[in-house]
C-alpha cells in the first residue's frame, strides 16, 4: 500500500505589522530580541479579518545570523471568530542580504530562507477545522512587517 504525499493547498496570507524590536542582550543561544505584533490583515482565501495588536516574535540571533523564530498572535476574522496563531520557523541567508533585512530594505525574497510551520486554534466551530490541520508557511520581511502565506498540508 501506498503512503499518500501530502499536498500544500494555499490557505491565507497575513500582513503582520510589527513594533520596534526590544532587544535583549545575549542569551544562552544567541542574541535575543522580541518584537511586538501590532496589527495587520489576514487576506483570505479561507481566512479574512484582521491581525490583533497583540502578541511577539521573540526570537534569537545566533552567531551566523540565522534568526529562529517563534510567534503567537491572534487573528479576528470578518465574522467575529478569534483564532490563535503559533508560529516557529528560521530566517537565514547570505550575511550581505541579512545585513540589508536588519536595515529595513527591501531584499528579493529568493535571496534568503524565511519558512515556518504553525499551529491554529479556535473555540468556533465555523472555524473548527484549523483546530486539525498543519501549516507550512513561506514568509518575507518588510522595514515594519511581514507576510506570510500560509499553506495547509492535506
Amino acid at each position: 500500500m501506498e503512503i499518500p504525499a501530502p499536498k500544500l493547498r494555499h490557505a491565507f496570507r497575513l500582513r503582520v505589522e510589527l513594533g520596534a524590536p526590544i532587544e535583549m542582550g545575549q542569551g544562552r543561544a544567541g542574541v535575543r530580541r522580541i518584537i511586538q505584533i501590532i496589527g495587520g490583515k489576514a487576506l483570505g482565501p479561507d481566512l479574512t479579518g484582521e491581525v490583533l495588536n497583540l502578541g511577539a516574535d521573540w526570537q534569537t540571533i545566533y552567531s551566523d545570523g540565522a534568526a529562529h523564530l517563534d510567534t503567537r498572535y491572534a487573528v479576528k476574522t470578518e465574522d467575529g471568530a478569534v483564532i490563535e496563531i503559533v508560529n516557529v520557523g528560521s530566517r537565514h541567508g547570505p550575511p550581505d542580504v541579512i545585513a540589508r533585512l536588519a536595515k529595513g530594505e527591501d531584499v528579493d525574497p529568493t535571496s534568503y530562507y524565511m519558512r515556518t510551520a504553525a499551529r491554529l486554534e479556535t473555540g468556533d466551530d465555523r472555524y473548527a477545522w484549523v483546530n486539525h490541520m498543519l501549516f507550512v508557511c513561506s514568509g518575507i520581511r518588510r522595514a515594519s512587517a511581514v507576510e506570510i502565506d500560509y499553506y495547509a498540508v492535506e
